[in-house]
């Protein structure tokens, strides 16, 4: 694992991480955080709302979005500041998340790194889209 320095780092600068959402994912993640809400692990409830069945966590999504900043772009030793999301679509069982990380801003003064962060499924939607504000590892 390499990290992509403040020295080095440019807008335009792009890294993204895909994982496929298991049923095994969404109940780790409702244990780990103690969000059982039915909408994540109750099929029959959720088979009644908008969504008809099972959705994933949207931080879930989100998480994925922090493992492109943290192992990736700018990679090992980024202090991640804040995020601001937008949840767009839901994210269903076997549905293909791919979280995209592209650089537009560099403050080297103040070591700002801005961050556009998406989130899109196997078909191309987008399902998450936000910003995040990060501290790139210096060399």
């Amino acid at each position: 694992m390499k990290s992509v320095t403040l020295d080095v780092i440019k807008v335009g600068d792009k890294a993204e991480f895909e994982k496929t959402i298991t049923e095994t994912d969404v109940y780790m993640f409702a244990g780990i955080t103690g969000d059982l809400n039915p909408a994540h692990v109750n099929e029959r409830a959720s088979s009644e709302t908008m969504f008809k069945g099972r959705i994933a966590h949207g931080m879930l999504s989100a998480g994925l979005i922090s493992a492109v900043l943290g192992m990736q772009l700018p990679g090992p030793g980024t202090i991640y500041l804040g995020q601001e999301l937008k949840f767009l679509a839901p994210v269903k069982i076997g549905d293909t998340v791919k979280a995209i990380a592209e650089v537009v801003d560099v403050d080297r003064e103040k070591n700002r790194i801005t961050i556009k962060t998406t989130c899109e499924n196997q078909k191309g939607k987008v399902v998450l889209d936000g910003t995040a504000k990060v501290m790139a590892p210096v060399k």
